[in-house]
């Protein structure tokens, strides 16, 4: 990919999992190298979502020029679909004026945007769902298997059978486009990537077990002191609710539970820094598995920051 370096049209990104420390070393990279910041956090997108996010401050933002970030009203899903022609557009625009590009956040569809295609453009009828979901209510797990399996009778390639939210999105698919698993898996594949011609620099930072669990319980803490309970509280009467995949974000659950009396609020730090533990297993996973080969960095290390990238 050296023609892209040439170009200029190179892109790094910064990953890792949450609480490990991605803004303060984007923050600093940025400062020493003349880039500017597109977000790739599947919350930070959303206005008023701020302490349980750990979004950037006015005092960061002042630091380094954002993108990507308060673009949606809460009650608005956001996807990675729509992501990525704004992702690639920022990068397009910071490109014009002779900046670096540096890409940073945790959330792996929305990296994926970098590095593959992210949609064919399928659009499923409301009919269509309301049909899947009646299958579901009716006859269950089974009952979604056996149409599927009906509609696939080459196979389902590998599904997690044993997903319903899976096996029913994968049924909706094929009934709204009258193909097979296969067949939209085929097409899929012959998707040019939104960023196609682009070299992506990837690093990711971690740290030690004691380190992190430190930092997951300041950080907890933190967000307690500063008004989390009452940002949750203003969020669900601007329609968070009507957004599951916002309002189930760690942090924000656990809070409503308090809020609508399913926990005691006594206990919400230890829920929201277990469930933190929780998503960080889940997250180192999919970076080991899910990403291309790549450097990982100790966050806690101060003077490893020229070590992210080649270049």
């Amino acid at each position: 990919m050296s023609g892209s370096a040439e170009t200029g049209r190179v892109l790094h990104v910064i990953t890792g999992c949450t609480a490990v420390g991605k803004t303060d070393w984007a923050l600093r990279w940025a400062e020493a190298h003349g880039a500017e910041i597109i977000s790739c956090d599947s919350l930070l997108f959303y206005r008023g979502m701020d302490i349980g996010t750990a979004k950037p401050t006015a005092a960061q933002l002042g630091r380094v020029r954002h993108h990507l970030l308060d673009i949606r009203d809460v009650s608005k899903p956001m996807s990675a679909a729509a992501y990525a022609p704004m992702a690639l557009a920022a990068a397009e625009d910071i490109l014009s004026r002779g900046r670096r590009i540096l890409i940073v956040g945790g959330s792996g569809f929305y990296l994926r945007s970098f590095l593959a295609p992210v949609a064919d453009g399928l659009e499923v009828p409301a009919d269509v769902r309301a049909r899947v979901a009646a299958t579901l209510e009716s006859g269950g797990l089974p009952a979604l298997l056996s149409e599927l399996r009906r509609l696939n009778p080459g196979g389902l390639a590998g599904m997690d059978t044993a997903n319903p939210r899976r096996v029913a999105s994968a049924l909706a698919r094929c009934l709204a486009s009258g193909r097979t698993l296969a067949e939209l898996s085929a097409e899929f594949a012959r998707i040019v990537p939104p960023f196609a011609g682009w070299e992506v620099r990837l690093a990711r930072l971690d740290r030690a077990a004691a380190d992190l669990e430190e930092r997951i319980t300041a950080r907890v803490n933190s967000m307690l002191r500063a008004g989390l309970v009452q940002e949750v509280r203003g969020l669900l009467g601007a329609g968070l609710g009507s957004n599951p995949s916002a309002a189930r974000a760690i942090g924000y659950r656990e809070t409503i539970d308090v809020l609508e009396g399913r926990a005691p609020e006594s206990g919400l730090a230890g829920l929201i820094a277990r469930d933190t533990r929780a998503l960080i297993k889940k997250q180192r996973t999919w970076f080991r598995t899910q990403l291309p080969p790549h450097p990982v960095v100790d966050a806690s290390d101060p003077g490893g920051a020229e070590r992210l990238f080649l270049g």
